[in-house]
């Protein structure tokens, strides 16, 4: 990546091809570019970024400076040498390990299997000198439990090598002994060939597993993968996002790229190409596995022990031994119903069709010979063969219309009346229209039943007047006529009332005295009174008692009232003189 500085001092040709060199870069068909440390740098840092200051004159490409300098080395990051070896000894030296002769741990440390005489007797094979880093500490949590520190990864490249190796040498004489077979006649050419066959597919399967890989991109640090991209889908195919653009369709996620749900539910299966991702956890084998999950359940549940993880294999004999008893007793059903009833798919003999075509020829004299039946008015469906034209206004040219009934009774006449209940409607009741009834299930009387109605009606309509008659002339009588409240009594006379002085102050004395009673009885018990206590009191109240309890109120919103009343009090007055 070229500095701001030595931008500006390329040609348009060189500027040129350093922007297709970064716009490959990014694209990953080319190899990210390298710092001074060896490390790749991300094509897709900006500028800004990535340029380094001019007062550091930095020559090469460097991320250095975004770097922060002053990090120390952590306990993650410090690294030993596992499997080190420092010294390869001849002999056994005091002090070492007798089983393998290594100084670097004793004998009950020792990792090695243990040999039938160790290296102190036979002074043989002796083990090298691991490297022990005396001043390697690790302080940390994770570090001291960080199981892959000096682990080197070209040790399982060896490992991965080595099984190819053998997968191939073991394929290699697969095939000579399937050859010696056919040499030998014990194996036919057919058969050989689809061996073979298998032989190949099973070695060819790890390299059939990328068909879906398209190589072209290369390992770099801005995004490329190693060394292939999968291709999840084919690029002609729509993708699952653009199969139905309403905002409330199914849930698409672009991690994972799963839709699960049906995008067109509602579109006809014949034109859709995708159901949704749940469709294919529907097919298959999960309907049989559903159904031994629910077997398991429900047969734990009558009290049979099977149970699905914990005896799986128990659990799928029953469910095979169910299905063999369910389906031997469907066939037993079967059997019986086709040897009672018969099989109409079986196939029918001479005299059967003989007897059936005779049966059919019967019918059909006996319908043109039966007469016409009237209708019966209580038969939920009725069919008539008896022949009938119509004009074109739909009037009958020629034979009898026969009406189709109802399923409920039609002009069922009772109790003598030649109309139906319902048929007439007077004042918000129902009756017959014969008689002029309301009285259901009545005995009709005919045209008399009429005027005896019309004549009760009036009658009722005489009686009603003549009550409320009377009950005027009894209001009219009445001691409350012309009687009005005393409203002055509730202070509505205004200023012209006139009120005696010695009945307002005896009322005030009475007004005192029942109030302090009242506080009496409270500081009593209310419970304790008497249920007659109140009884027998007066309860009419005098305009003078009316203005000696405005007079006592107690006015809470009056600001005046309570120093009015305090003042009073200091005057040796009761407070009320200027209410």
């Amino acid at each position: 990546m070229a500095s701001a500085t030595n931008r500006g001092m390329l040609s348009a040709e060189e500027r040129r091809r350093q922007r297709e060199l970064e716009e490959a870069r990014k694209a990953g068909l080319a190899p990210a570019e390298l710092d001074e440390e060896g490390k790749e740098i991300n094509p897709h840092i900006p500028a800004f970024m990535a340029d380094a200051p001019w007062y550091l004159n930095a020559g090469a490409p460097s991320l250095k400076h975004q770097r922060n300098w002053k990090d120390q080395v952590t306990d993650e990051m410090r690294w030993y040498d596992r499997g080190a070896k420092v010294f390869q000894a001849n002999k056994f030296r005091k002090g070492a390990c007798e089983n393998c002769g290594s100084m670097s741990h004793k004998t009950k440390d020792c990792m090695e299997r243990p040999r039938g005489k160790g290296a102190k007797w036979t002074n043989k094979n002796i083990a090298a000198d691991e490297k022990l880093e005396d001043d390697f500490e690790l302080r940390t949590f994770d570090a001291k439990r960080d199981r892959w520190n000096g682990y080197n990864g070209d040790e399982w490249v060896k490992q991965a090598e080595r099984f190819e190796k053998v997968e191939a040498m073991r394929a290699e004489i697969r095939r000579k002994e399937l050859l010696e077979k056919k040499l030998a006649g014990e194996v036919e050419e057919e058969e050989l060939e689809g061996q073979l066959a298998g032989e190949e597919a099973k070695i060819d399967e790890t390299e059939e597993a990328g068909f879906a890989k398209v190589e072209k991109r290369v390992r770099t640090a801005g995004g490329g993968s190693t060394g292939s991209v999968r291709n999840l889908r084919i690029r002609e195919d729509t993708a699952k996002y653009l199969l139905n653009l309403d905002t409330n369709s199914a849930y698409y996620d672009p991690k994972s790229r799963s839709m699960r749900e049906d995008p067109n539910p509602g579109k006809d299966p014949s034109q859709k190409t995708f159901y949704g991702d749940n469709f294919v956890r529907q097919s298959g084998e999960v309907g049989g596995f559903k159904d031994l999950n629910v077997f398991a359940i429900t047969t734990h549940e009558r009290g049979q022990d099977v149970h699905m993880q914990a005896m799986p294999s128990q659990a799928e004999l029953a469910f095979q031994q169910f299905k063999q008893r369910k389906t031997a007793l469907e066939g037993h059903s079967k059997t019986d119903i086709r040897a009672k009833y018969g099989d109409a798919a079986a196939p029918i003999s001479d005299d059967i069709k003989a007897l059936q075509a005779s049966s059919q020829r019967l019918r059909l004299l006996l319908a043109r010979l039966t007469p016409t039946l009237p209708p019966c008015p209580t038969s939920t469906l009725q069919a008539s063969e008896a022949y009938v034209e119509y004009d074109a206004a739909g009037r009958v040219l020629r034979g009898q219309e026969v009406k189709a009934k109802s399923r409920y009774e039609e002009d069922v006449m009772v109790n003598n009346h030649t109309a139906v209940w319902g048929s007439w409607w007077n004042d918000g009741a129902w009756g017959y229209a014969c008689c002029h009834s309301t009285i259901k299930q009545s005995y009709c009387v005919g045209a008399g039943g009429k005027g005896a109605a019309a004549d009760a009606a009036q009658q009722l309509a005489v009686n009603m007047e003549a009550k409320a008659a009377e009950d005027e002339e009894r209001r009219k009588e009445s001691k409350l006529v012309g009687h009005k409240p005393a409203a002055d009594v509730w202070g509505e006379a205004g200023e012209d009332l006139q009120l005696d002085p010695a009945k307002v102050a005896e009322a005030l004395a009475r007004q005192q005295q029942h109030e302090k009673e009242g506080r009496e009885a409270e500081e009593r018990d209310d419970r304790k009174r008497k249920y007659n206590s109140l009884a027998g009191q007066d309860v009419e109240v005098t305009p003078e008692e009316m203005e000696a309890h405005r007079l006592r109120k107690q006015r809470a919103d009056d600001p005046l009232s309570f120093i009015d009343r305090e003042k009073e009090k200091l005057k040796g007055g009761d407070g009320y003189d200027y209410v």
